[in-house]
């Protein structure tokens, strides 16, 4: 093979595998609350650094957030009740069945993290990017990924709240109060200011990334710096790790065979199955995290995380598949 081409293969084949910049900082923030924790005096200041950090980020959701996007895809409602139906009702309800399977093998707080990322909303980046690759209905992905954020804000605390304490799980009830001021204040605030901020927010994509991946990893440093001044890692096998992945990688399985078979069998459009399979198979972590903070404030949250965090990865990378085989077949429908 000649020197030119099989330098570009090799370096396609490294691209391929080059490591998620924001993988590698998850585990450094991890690795780092393994190594120096925050405790002591620090404590006290790591939390206030994650309220102050996750109240921004929500401030700058709702400034980024088009009602009037929102308005317009809601006409489709046929799409976003199947979405919603997936989002808040499929998934919780893997979760019980899941959890109430994997209860004698896993922690406590492993098993309650599994049932926690079943009542999450979904994501919005990677929801809207991945039916922009396969061909779907970007419009449609685009409103259901921010209503299903929207009223998870709402949704997820109340099912944890209903869910949780049926199950006699301690959950931290106060958390939907602080929910509302921490999360849906900042929001709703965001919104208020939209028409004078939301352009050049827009035209500054970068800053927003930053402060929406920062406060995540100074969200996870301190759930892990917890859970490791409480010593509850003491607790995770690495057969525990294992069955995570494996548990996780199921659930999506799942969902993601569901929603394509409930989508063609409710006659909807392939443009529009996409959507569906995208936005109502995710679960976002971005919006997950800031709130198992607050709902299981005292309970080692970096424990209940795990589950949420790995998943997260498990989507992308099966996702990024899926939405290249939806594209290869588009193609191909086209020749």
């Amino acid at each position: 093979m000649p020197a030119r081409p099989f330098a570009e293969t090799l370096r396609r084949h490294a691209s391929a595998f080059r490591a998620d910049p924001f993988l590698v900082g998850l585990i450094g923030a991890v690795i780092l609350a393994m190594i120096l924790p925050a405790r002591g005096a620090a404590a006290p200041v790591a939390r206030d650094a994650v309220f102050a950090a996750v109240a921004l980020l929500f401030f700058l959701y709702g400034a980024r957030l088009s009602p009037a996007a929102v308005v317009a895809g809601l006409s489709h409602w046929r799409l976003q009740g199947l979405v919603f139906f997936s989002t808040f009702v499929l998934f919780p309800c893997i979760g019980l069945a899941v959890t109430a399977v994997t209860r004698p093998y896993l922690p406590p707080a492993l098993n309650l993290g599994l049932f926690y990322l079943c009542l999450l909303p979904s994501t919005v980046q990677s929801s809207i990017a991945f039916t922009a690759i396969a061909g779907g209905n970007v419009p449609a992905a685009l409103c259901s990924a921010s209503v299903s954020n929207l009223l998870g804000i709402v949704v997820t605390p109340l099912l944890a709240a209903v869910f949780l304490e049926a199950r006699g799980v301690g959950f931290n009830a106060s958390g939907i109060r602080d929910i509302a001021l921490q999360l849906l204040l900042p929001f709703v605030a965001g919104q208020a200011v939209r028409p004078l901020i939301g352009n050049w927010l827009s035209r500054h994509g970068a800053l927003t990334s930053f402060v929406d991946r920062g406060s995540i990893l100074l969200i996870v440093y301190a759930a892990f710096s917890e859970g490791m001044v409480a010593g509850i890692w003491t607790q995770l096998t690495p057969l525990n790790f294992m069955l995570i992945l494996i548990v996780d990688f199921l659930i999506l399985v799942l969902v993601l065979a569901t929603t394509a078979f409930l989508s063609r069998r409710l006659g909807f459009s392939r443009q529009d199955e996409i959507a569906i399979v995208f936005c109502g198979s995710k679960k976002s972590m971005a919006a997950g995290i800031p709130m198992a903070n607050i709902l299981f404030a005292g309970q080692g949250a970096g424990m209940i995380l795990l589950p949420v965090m790995l998943f997260h990865q498990i989507q992308l990378f099966a996702c990024a598949a899926l939405a290249r085989r939806y594209a290869r077949e588009r193609s191909r429908s086209w020749e």
